[in-house]
């Protein structure tokens, strides 16, 4: 490691390495707090920063699949994992919450922990504590600049304190879809952003919404623009409103009621929807965003990586988001572990390990779209005819035993390793 602190730059020579190499983490959500276990565990000294004051609570409905949930064993967080399904009945709705049957992520074949980002926040931040209580952690602290000189990196770092300079055997990038990490280290050339063409906003209810009480779950599905209500067993549930947008730019810079309501106009909205926009205006943690992918030709520059949306983002829509986060962060730390001192082996090999299915998993995404959201009435009929063959009984039973044998259900649930 080198030198750390508000040196000046005459102070910032080189010193000799040590056993203990140091990696910065730039990010407190799930993937850099696994990072932070996967580096402890493969002997190395984490340092994580932080640009919030403090750690992010709440969140929205998250599943944790097969992978995600192997990758927590592997890094010691799976008993603190809960799967809070909700048993009962998901319904299709309209406005007035007429209702039939329908399905949601409880009926997934290999049965996905169904759970809160902040559960799963929590999960790993709760083993941290206990196998490195002693992590260096800044809070409204994030990185200025970083250069890179052979094998090391100085990031100058700007928090409370005012501005340092320190050194760092690796830099983890684990910042979050608009990743200040990839933004200072990767040009644009190798790519960027990649929209899916719809606005999303996700947050917690207080309350429950007429005709759907605590643990039952809906869907109000209509021409581009849906609403989706996601049940627990334990506590509210969650929605998301998803809807195709002309200029996602501007509508994001609005309030978020303000651009639903345009979105999901001109129509008289009803009791349900009237009731979950009452509640956004007084939620504390909404996410009202783009939706987007992470789309790069490499995840690694040198000794500067991504992990987690800031490399790939493969949106609310695939579901494996966290799970591909934690999948992410265990496998850089076994590579880390096995490679030793060459860490640009271990880079190349990381990132050949998770590339083949973070690619399955971002263009599941495209399937998520038409079933959150679908585009036309057309694809509504499809869909409506596809879930009414899936919820006949007879039919339904095959599913859940046959299903979890489909391809796309072998991506989500076989560990990477």
């Amino acid at each position: 490691m080198r030198k750390n602190g508000p040196e000046l730059e005459a102070d910032m020579s080189k010193a000799p390495a040590v056993a203990r190499r140091t990696a910065l983490v730039v990010g407190l959500g799930i993937s850099g707090i696994a990072c932070a276990i996967a580096l402890h565990r493969a002997g190395w000294h984490p340092v994580v920063v932080e640009r919030a004051p403090a750690r992010r609570r709440g969140g929205y409905f998250i599943a944790v699949m097969g992978v995600g949930r192997s990758a927590a064993a592997d890094l010691g967080v799976g008993d603190r994992l809960v799967d809070h399904r909700a048993e009962s009945m998901t319904y299709v709705i309209d406005r007035q919450g007429n209702r039939s049957p329908g399905l949601s992520f409880a009926d997934i074949p290999i049965n996905p922990y169904l759970t809160m980002r902040g559960d799963v926040e929590d999960a790993v931040w709760k083993t941290l504590q206990e196998v490195a209580p002693d992590t260096e952690i800044h809070f409204s602290t994030t990185p200025t600049a970083i250069e890179q000189d052979g094998d090391c990196v100085e990031v100058t770092l700007e928090g409370p304190q005012g501005v340092s300079r320190r050194w760092f055997d690796l830099v983890i990038g684990a910042d979050g879809i608009r990743s200040t990490v990839r933004r200072l280290a990767f040009p644009p050339a190798l790519g960027g952003l990649q929209r899916l063409g719809t606005m999303i906003c996700a947050y917690a209810l207080q309350e429950d919404l007429p005709t759907l009480p605590s643990g039952v779950g809906g869907q109000i599905i209509e021409p581009g623009r849906s609403f989706t209500v996601f049940p627990f067993d334990d506590r509210r549930s969650t929605v998301l409103f998803s809807w195709y947008a002309a200029n996602p730019d501007a509508e994001r810079k609005g309030k978020a009621t303000e651009q639903i309501r345009k979105a999901f106009g001109p129509e008289p909205l009803g009791p349900i929807l009237e009731a979950a926009l009452g509640q956004l205006e007084t939620s504390e943690a909404a996410l009202f965003d783009i939706a987007e992918q992470v789309r790069l030709s490499t995840w690694y520059q040198g000794r500067v990586v991504l992990v987690g949306d800031s490399a790939w983002c493969p949106s609310l829509y695939s579901g494996m988001g966290a799970s591909s986060g934690l999948a992410g962060a265990n496998v850089l730390g076994k590579r880390l572990e096995e490679h030793g001192d060459d860490i640009a082996a271990a880079l190349a090999d990381w990132e050949a390990t998770m590339r083949p299915r973070i690619a399955e998993f971002q263009k599941s995404a495209e399937t998520g779209i038409g079933v959150f959201t679908p585009a036309s009435d057309k694809a509504i009929r499809i869909r409506k005819r596809a879930m009414s063959l899936l919820t006949n009984p007879i039919v339904r039973w095959v599913f859940s035993h046959v299903g979890k044998f489909l391809p796309v259900m072998q991506q989500r649930e076989r560990p990477i390793s």
